[in-house]
Parts: C-alpha cells; structure tokens; sequence
C-alpha cells in the first residue's frame, strides 16, 4: 500500500491547504476548484487531504456506504439489518478523463435484465465517493456530459440513473475536488460557478520555500513510511481540531449582520444569481467554526469573499479569474460606517493563524525554514487569505496610439520595403468589439471529441441506427435487439410469454451529436493588412471567431506570416484564452509570405493527425489574398507559390475558410481566387456576422472531389 505524502508537510500553499480544510469541515461547501500551472503539488494536496477525513461508520456489506445510525431508505442494497455497522477509513476515490458516464454514475447489466429478467446494478464511482472525496484531475478536459452529471449529484447529494425502464438513485454525498491547468483550457462559467470555492497555485519565487520543498520530497522518496511517522503528530493534531470544527459547526450562529455584510459584498462585485450568495455564508461559518468560535465575524466574510467569489467575477470567456481585494476593503469598510456595530473580541484563535493554530512565526514557519514543526502542521503561512493570483499580460497599447505610429511598412501594394520579419514593424492594436459569428462546420461525419460545432457520431444525441456492439454494450437499442431475436424464438424453444435474447441478438444505438474540432487560424500580418488601419477590425473579427471556438469546445492554433517567412505563435491547444492573448500582442508590417503561412499550417495539420486522427481540422485563412515576397530568380511569383501551396492543402482534403478582408471602393478578388484554389468558402467580414442580412454562408462545402466519391 502506498503512503500517502503528509498534509502537514505542505510547504506554502496557503490558500489551497485553508480551501481544502473548510471544504472538510463542511462539505456543504460545494468542493474546490484548484487552478494552476503544471509541477505545483495540485495532486498531492488533494490526496493528502483524504487521509485526514474522520473514520465513517457503514452498513457492513453495503456498497453505497449507507451510515447504521441513518441508513437511506432508498438505497439499492436496502433495507440494512439494524447493527450492522463497521468503521472504515473515507475513501479517495479518482476520476480518470477518460471515464464512460457508465463508469461515473453506474451501469444497468442490459444484458441480466433481458435474458433472466433481473433488475442488476453495478455502482459507479459516485457510489463509491459517498462520504468521501471524489478528485477529478484536469477536470476542465473532462466532457461536458460527465462534468453535469457530476456537478448534479454533488449539488442534491445524490445519483440517478434512468435506463430501459429501470430507476435507481442512491446517495452520493462527497468533498468534490478539482484540478486543472488554465493553459490546457478553461471550464465553462456555468460549470465554474457550480464549484463552491477556487483556488489559484503557483510554484513560490521564495529561494528558502522552494529550497524547503525539494528537501522534504527528496525524503519522502527515500524513505516514505519514515517521512510519514515524522509528521504523525501534526496529522493526528489536524484531524482533531478538523473533527473538533465539525462538531462545533451546526452550533455557529450566522447573524442578520455578517449576512447583510455578505449580501452588500456579493452586489458589490455585480456575481451573478444567489449561488455566490450561499457559498460565502457557507464558507464564513466554516471558517468560524475551523477559528473555535461560535459567531461569524468579518474577517470570516472577508475570507469566504476571497475564496468563494473570484471565479464568480468572470464577465466573458476571455477575463481572467480574480478579486480585488481593494476594492473588498472599500466594501466592508462602507457596510461598517454604514453599521458601526462592533464585533466581539477576537478569541485566543484569530483570523492568521494556520491550519494548526500557530501564527506566522510559528514552527516550520519563515524563522524555521529548513526543519520540521515541532509542534504544529502548518508551514507558518498566514491561512486567512488565499495566495494573490500570477499578475495579469502587458496590456496592449491603445488602439488610437497604435494606429498613429509613424508607418514603415510601405504601401499596400508591395506590403513595405522591408524584406525581414521585423521590416517596416508597427506597434500592436488592440482589437475592435467582438460580435457572434455564424457557425463553421467541417463537412461529413466525423468521430472526434464531443463538442457543439460539426456533425460526428457521439455517445449522446439523437438515435439514428443501430449496430451490432463494438465491446461492452453501453446503450442499448430495445426495438433493434427484439428485432434480431425476434425470427429466432421458435427454433430457441420458446414456450412462454418472455422473450428468449442472446448475446448476439443485442444491438446498440447509434447517435448523432456534435464534435468538437481543430481550428486552425492562418493570420496575415503584413504592411498590407495594416495600411488602411484594419487590423483592429481583422483582429476583433479572429477574436470573435476564437470566442466560437471557445464555446463549441475546439481546440485552436495560431500561424502569422509577415516579412520573410510564418511563425508557429500558438501550437494546436485547448487554451483559446492563450490564442486571444497572442493575437492581442500581434504586430503588423513587412511583406507578405502568403506561401509560406499555407505550408506551415499543412506542415501543423500533418502532424496533429498523427496526434490526434479523430479531430478533423478546420483551416480559417484570415487575409486579402495578397501574396508579395521577394522573388526568386527564375522562380514562380509569390501568387504562384501561394496557390501551388493551396491546392496541396486542397488534394489534403482539409476544410477551409478564407476570410476575406479586402475593403475600398477597388478590391482585385484575391481573397476568392484564393479560397477556389482551396476549394473553400470565400466569407466576408460582414458575412461572418450572425445578424448579418447579407451572409450566405452557414456551412463549409469543401472537400476534394475524391474524397466526396469515397
């Protein structure tokens, strides 16, 4: 059996350590999101977190964890014996990505069910997790399906499960855990908001701290049952006072004050609904009672706002998680003018201590960095407020500046003077509003990831046919397997009312629903694009396509070509808050390798379908057709190079979209000819718009002839 890291021996990661804390004492919390980059012990808190849960006593032989004092009058396996009970410890139950819903929520034996008549039942993971911790790692690349299915049974408590006639539900009451890695893709701000607190991790820039935590990895890798006994003091004194504030809780007293100051902070900050509302008083009794004391106070407030509100403030899809805590200050701070009614006297425990009671200068704490706690569990970090999230992008210079700057880049026609990537350069502009685009689709029927944008065959949508299974039977199609068993039951001996079935008579259902695909954004930023001052318009018309993307679950990649050659300035990636980030930041000038930025993305696309066969690309071309580099002696022009390029990406069989952002009274129709050299679809700025009368355009038509005939 493998011994789990120690909780205790966590260095730093203050708020993490408190969020998860609360969320034991008073799963009613809702769970944590943790957020973070890769490398920072996300998982190892997690997991350590389990072993400090109280024991729970459970109906011997039951598989739902029912408790002998309060057994569910609904449970599957009901009803219990009276005295059956046993202690055991709470389970730390995983959540692979790749999990079925079969897996998540349990499956039906269709199989039991139709040849001997029985109703049989094999929980799931939920069922498993009840009274424990359910840990879910990059949460934010599980399916969407799964990620309700889950929200759901955390928010009632309990699991239904609805198949061919038969009900189950059972209870499913667990400390949800959550990790994910923002570079890799966001959640939804719907799903967002069902997790009850977040917390935002990152390696410390502290030499001490970081030395600090390599010394007591490398121990426990040495020798981790001996690590573990070094700090089986600290474990015991933390599972104490974690039962101690669970015992005390139902006892603390939420008054109309600290409510009306909760109310005033979450108005304040303009969250959405009343979910933000009930999880700060939530987490601000959790945090009275974790204190000892028996009233909440303000700076209880203070900490729940701090914890349960930043992933609240997400106003769009591109803002980045956060709370001013100024501006928390001018809150409260109105509320008691407003209110001068002072708070008790703070009790021996107060607002800073840590996990374990001692203060900042506590043991293992700055004046100890490199020895063990004598005495205490915490690493001496103030536990009150969570850890400052990573400071924001360089914001991007204004447009009206931007656009003013002395212009190097030549005229439009020739694209600027200069022959190298940095040759007639211009300052980034910001990008104009975003709007909402019409949907893109990639021709045909695929089978990639689920997602909302192109047709593909999908575990979930409607019922189009039915197949023979291909492994373990998972949803079945009834009409279709009585019809196979059907011609068969005369020769089977059938002599009564039931159906006789065999395996092979089983047939399941075939559904159609939405994928999620690559797409991949080709941007020119030459001195063509940017003479006439449209790159503001082009970047706001890529960014409002990056924002469908975001929505339709895509994953996206980035390639600009300008001067001499393409760049690679996003790699394919779940992130479309990194492609926004790198299209803001986006200069202009120089020449136009229109050949160059086609081959680069065939050479991208080659690659990811090794990567990734199942997710058919989509190629978004964003320019005005102009193609002008230096030309080779003898060689074919950079118009001929480009389509050359084109039609390679066209016998490919790739789908393709060439935004069209030629403007003026005279436009030369590049754009067109280019997208017929990449049998793609030809698509205006104004014909992006969704609420444009004038867009013809819904889906993308172009495939190679030859793969039409196969």
């Amino acid at each position: 059996m493998t011994t789990t890291y120690p909780f205790s021996a966590i260095v730093g990661m203050d708020g993490l350590r408190l969020a998860l804390l609360l969320n034991a004492v008073s799963p009613a919390v809702g769970g944590v999101l943790v957020r973070g980059e890769k490398g920072t012990a996300k998982s190892t808190a997690v997991r350590a977190i389990a072993s400090l849960l109280p024991e729970v006593d459970v109906v011997a032989g039951c598989r739902f964890s029912c408790d002998p004092a309060a057994p569910d009058p609904s449970c599957p396996d009901g009803p219990h014996a009276p005295d059956t009970g046993e202690a055991r410890p709470a389970r730390m139950v995983e959540l692979p990505v790749g999990a079925s819903e079969d897996r998540l929520v349990g499956a039906l034996d269709i199989e039991r069910a139709l040849s001997d008549g029985v109703k049989a039942f094999e929980p799931g993971l939920l069922a498993d997790a009840h009274r424990g911790v359910l840990y879910v790692d990059e949460v934010n690349l599980l399916h969407d399906h799964l990620i309700d299915l889950l929200l759901d049974a955390a928010a009632m408590g309990a699991s239904y499960v609805e198949r061919e006639g038969v009900s189950v539900r059972h209870a499913a009451r667990f400390l949800l855990v959550g990790t994910m890695n923002p570079e890799e893709g966001e959640l939804r701000p719907q799903l967002l908001d069902r997790f009850g607190l977040t917390v935002e991790v990152a390696a410390s820039r502290d030499t001490d701290e970081r030395v600090e935590v390599v010394r007591r990895r490398l121990a426990y890798d040495e020798d981790p049952e001996g690590f573990a006994a070094r700090w089986a003091a600290d474990e015991d004194a933390l599972r104490e006072r974690i039962a101690a504030a669970r015992a005390l809780l139902p006892g603390v007293r939420l008054g109309d004050r600290a409510l009306r100051q909760i109310a005033a902070v979450c108005a304040g900050f303009e969250v959405d609904g009343m979910r933000a509302d009930i999880v700060t008083a939530r987490t601000a009794t959790a945090l009275a009672a974790w204190a000892g004391r028996a009233d909440v106070r303000t700076e209880d407030v203070r900490g729940a706002a701090l914890l349960a509100l930043p992933h609240r403030r997400r106003r769009a899809p591109f803002d980045a998680p956060g709370l001013d805590e100024d501006k928390l200050d001018e809150i409260l701070r109105r509320f008691e003018e407003e209110d001068p009614e002072p708070d008790p006297d703070p009790g021996p425990e107060g607002p800073d201590d840590g996990p374990d009671g001692s203060g900042p200068e506590g043991p293992g704490g700055a004046d100890d960095p490199g020895g063990r706690p004598e005495g205490g569990a915490g690493d001496g970090a103030r536990e009150q407020a969570p850890p400052a999230a990573p400071e924001p992008e360089p914001s991007v210079p204004d447009q009206r500046t931007a656009e003013h700057e002395p212009a190097g880049g030549g005229t439009e026609g020739d694209g600027g003077t200069g022959g190298g990537a940095a040759g007639g350069e211009r300052a980034a502009v910001g990008a104009a509003e975003p709007f909402r685009t019409r949907r893109l689709d990639v021709p045909g029927l695929g089978e990639g990831a689920a997602g909302r944008r192109s047709r593909a065959r999908t575990a979930h949508g409607r019922t189009t046919g039915a197949r023979r299974p291909r492994g373990a039977l998972s949803a079945l199609h009834l009409t279709a397997t009585v019809r196979a068993a059907a011609p068969h039951q005369r020769a089977r001996g059938r002599r009564g009312p039931g159906l006789l079935v065999r395996r092979d008579d089983l047939r399941e259902a075939v559904r159609e629903g939405r994928e999620g695909n690559l797409v991949l954004f080709v941007v020119d930023a030459s001195g063509s694009m940017a003479a006439r001052k449209r790159m503001s318009a082009i970047k706001g018309a890529v960014l409002s396509l990056l924002l469908d993307a975001y929505q339709r679950r895509d994953k996206v990649g980035l390639i600009t070509f300008r001067g001499a050659d393409a760049e690679l300035a996003l790699p394919p990636t779940s992130s479309v808050d990194a492609a926004a980030v790198r299209l803001e930041r986006l200069p202009t000038g120089g020449r136009t390798p229109l050949a160059a930025g086609l081959l680069k993305a065939r050479d991208v696309l080659r690659v990811e379908r090794l990567r990734d066969p199942s997710r058919r690309p989509l190629l978004v071309v964003v320019t005005d057709g102009r193609a002008t580099e230096a030309r080779r002696s003898g060689g074919a022009t950079p118009v001929e190079r480009a389509g050359r390029a084109a039609r390679m990406l066209a016998g490919d069989g790739i789908a393709s979209v060439v935004v069209d952002c030629e403007s003026g009274p005279v436009r030369l129709g590049l754009a067109g000819a280019l997208a017929r050299e990449l049998r793609g679809t030809p698509v205006t700025l104004d014909e992006l718009r969704a609420d444009s009368v004038t867009a013809l355009v819904r889906d993308v038509r172009t495939v190679s002839t030859s793969r039409r005939a196969a």
